[in-house]
């Protein structure tokens, strides 16, 4: 190994160190003292209940686990927006599981939190999945209720998908297990199938000070809206068990006697591990996001057996097409291609740049992969489009637009990868968040934005100087370098990949030894729901 992949290796291991830095404080929602209160109430976290209702030893992944980071400080912040979002297996059943994490504002609604939860919704709805919800919330933040209660995406959102979903027929199953008040007491009784735990789940519409203060009557809440109550008298509830694990035993249950579904079909045979060293990723991929790279070294390190069958391989080489195998699963790769190339004309065309040539081929690649029911899997390090005459005059942008046609009309799954750069409209073109992936994650050294920060605190700083002279504020070189750095941080803070997942604009941040199983527990998912509509990329300029 040179001295490069050693220099490499450590800076990525760092950064995989902080990632499980920043994991291990998540997951501790609102902190150790609020577990502890928790648990005297004799009720399990968040997380303990889903650890607890999968499959033991089987795999899983967390949805949105960064969502909210760093949002929310001033009121006193929301780690995964106080929901945890996993998919993984309910006796052996693909499942999506949402659990309020109440030590976080007592699992109050915030407005990542209704984002999130569509997010979890939007999986279930795309992959025909079981969704369960367990349920344990005071319903909606109330000093941020104008950014989550009202609008399309918001709050009342959630019940509508409730209503869609059992009409497809996809099953939902609550439990609820601690608060369930006003708006939010729908979410449960919407399921297909609800649970309340004795003493510690309640459901009502307005509470016991609520009611005293509207219709002066006094009542205490569990009589409102306890167990005993919706079990025995209104009806509301389907199930009562007497704790926690007895509700969690009973979805089990539940679950266990699910049909199967209809199958997509996708084409899978025996798995097999990558022929390379998959940890040689971190030692391949650059410290520095300019770098030049083989990007096929590393599809070398993420398919079955190292096998990549390259497609057109000698024309529009700053993208990688080809067919591969991801955990058995057939898979077609579209990939930016990071190291200078040659053409056959003797010209070089830079790594990470998407030409006309390479947004031909991988248009063509697509449509392939359409016609033989293929998903497609994106890897991304992507600074953009060529830009200047002589591709402007080569029509790059009817080019680019072919390939963002082919990647919006595509019926096959798609699952994207950010490894490094997800620039501009290179982001689009490779099935960034708005082009509707299945999966979309990202790796430690990514980072998301319009342009580089370098490139970007350049323009930002230049409109800043030329503002400041105007005003009559000369700007020396010293105070020119500074502005520069100002302005740079700021931006390098927005194109990090934590600020990406704490919106949601990526369903998380991964250890690149983690792709294989995202990817295949993705298209395993995919296949639960076959697809109905035909490739057609519309009217198009070909």
């Amino acid at each position: 190994m040179d001295i490069n992949f050693n220099k490499n290796e450590d800076h990525n291991k760092l950064k995989l160190s902080d990632l499980k830095r920043r994991l291990a404080k998540v997951k501790l929602g609102g902190g150790k003292k609020r577990i502890e209160k928790h648990h005297a109430k004799g009720k399990m976290t968040a997380r303990e209940r889903i650890d607890y209702l999968l499959d033991d030893g089987a795999q899983s992944i967390e949805i949105g686990a960064f969502a909210g980071e760093d949002m929310y400080e001033e009121h006193g912040g929301c780690p995964s927006g106080g929901v945890v979002v996993k998919v993984g297996y309910v006796k052996g059943k693909q499942c999506v599981v949402v659990a309020n994490d109440a030590t976080v504002k007592a699992g109050a609604w915030f407005p990542i939190t209704g984002k999130k939860n569509l997010r979890a919704q939007e999986i279930s709805i795309e992959n025909n999945l079981p969704i369960i919800y367990l349920v344990d919330s005071a319903g909606v933040y109330l000093p941020m209720q104008d950014e989550i209660f009202p609008d399309k995406e918001h709050f009342g959102r959630i019940f509508r998908n409730n209503a869609v979903m059992s009409s497809m027929g996809i099953t939902q199953i609550a439990a609820v297990m601690g608060s369930c008040v006003a708006g939010g007491a729908y979410l449960p009784i919407m399921s297909d199938e609800a649970l309340i735990v004795d003493k510690t789940g309640s459901i009502f519409l307005a509470g016991s000070y609520l009611v005293k203060a509207a219709i002066g009557e006094s009542i205490d809440n569990e009589t409102l809206g306890g167990a005993t109550t919706h079990s025995e008298i209104s009806g509301v509830t389907d199930y009562k068990a007497k704790d926690d694990k007895d509700a969690l035993n009973k979805i089990k249950n539940i679950v266990d006697k699910i049909g199967d579904f209809d199958k997509a079909g996708y084409n899978r045979v025996e798995a097999k591990k990558p022929a390379e060293i998959p940890e040689d990723i971190y030692g391949i991929l650059p410290a520095s996001r300019s770098d030049q790279y083989d990007m096929l070294e590393i599809i070398k390190r993420l398919v079955d057996d190292s096998e990549f069958e390259q497609y057109k391989e000698g024309y529009g080489k700053t993208i990688l097409t080809g067919y591969a195998r991801i955990d058995g699963w057939a898979v077609g790769i579209v990939a930016n291609q990071r190291k200078v190339v040659k053409t056959k004309k003797g010209e070089m065309q830079f790594g990470g740049v998407i030409y006309s040539d390479s947004a031909d081929k991988a248009t063509r690649f697509i449509a392939n992969c359409n016609q033989k029911k293929i998903p497609l899997v994106f890897l991304q390090d992507v600074t953009g489009f060529m830009v200047g005459s002589k591709s402007e005059h080569g029509g790059i942008i009817k080019d680019g637009a072919k390939m963002v046609n082919a990647v919006s009309n595509s019926v096959v799954p798609k699952f994207t990868i950010v490894i490094g750069n997800s620039y501009g409209a290179g982001n689009y073109a490779m099935c960034g968040k708005a082009y509707d992936p299945r999966l979309i994650v990202a790796w430690p050294s990514a980072e998301l934005a319009v342009m580089s920060g370098n490139s970007a605190a350049k323009v930002l700083m230049q409109i800043e100087k030329a503002s400041l002279e105007k005003s009559g504020k000369p700007v020396d070189a010293e105070k020119e370098k500074e502005l520069f750095d100002q302005i740079k941080q700021r931006y390098d803070d927005q194109i990090s990949p934590y600020y990406a997942a704490a919106r949601l604009w990526t369903d998380g941040i991964i250890d690149p030894l983690d792709t294989r199983k995202w990817i295949s527990m993705g298209i395993e998912a995919a296949n639960h729901a076959p697809i109905e509509k035909k490739f057609n990329m519309g009217v198009l300029q070909v």
